[in-house]
């Protein structure tokens, strides 16, 4: 299950991590978003392990998505060590997700 991030546990749940976490930016009005979600639950399931995966909605928090620049949904930014070190812009398939995590393993 992934996680659902807020600008409350943000810093906590992803800054603070010691696991690489992958952030799915995403609304719910947003049609690609819709397309991405399941790709997210299936990683986040996966790596459940070995990664934090979750997703943040940009309508309800945005202190972190403009602290960080997103400016189009979907998009995936993957963290290191409080370090943002990949984002991904636009719905793509699942294995460039995986890709860009797996890199940071």
């Amino acid at each position: 299950m992934a996680v659902e991030f807020t600008d409350a546990n943000f810093e906590e749940k992803v800054l603070k991590s010691d696991k690489p976490v992958m952030v799915d930016f995403w609304a719910t009005w947003c049609g690609p978003c819709k397309m991405v979600g399941p790709i997210i639950e299936e990683i986040a399931e996966e790596y459940k392990d070995k990664a934090v995966v979750g997703k943040m909605d940009v309508d309800q928090h945005q202190e972190f998505a403009a602290k960080y620049g997103v400016r189009n949904i979907p998009t995936v930014l993957v963290f290191k060590n409080g370090e943002m070190v990949a984002r991904q812009v636009g719905a793509s398939p699942k294995s460039a997700y995986v890709k860009v995590l797996e890199e940071q393993l």
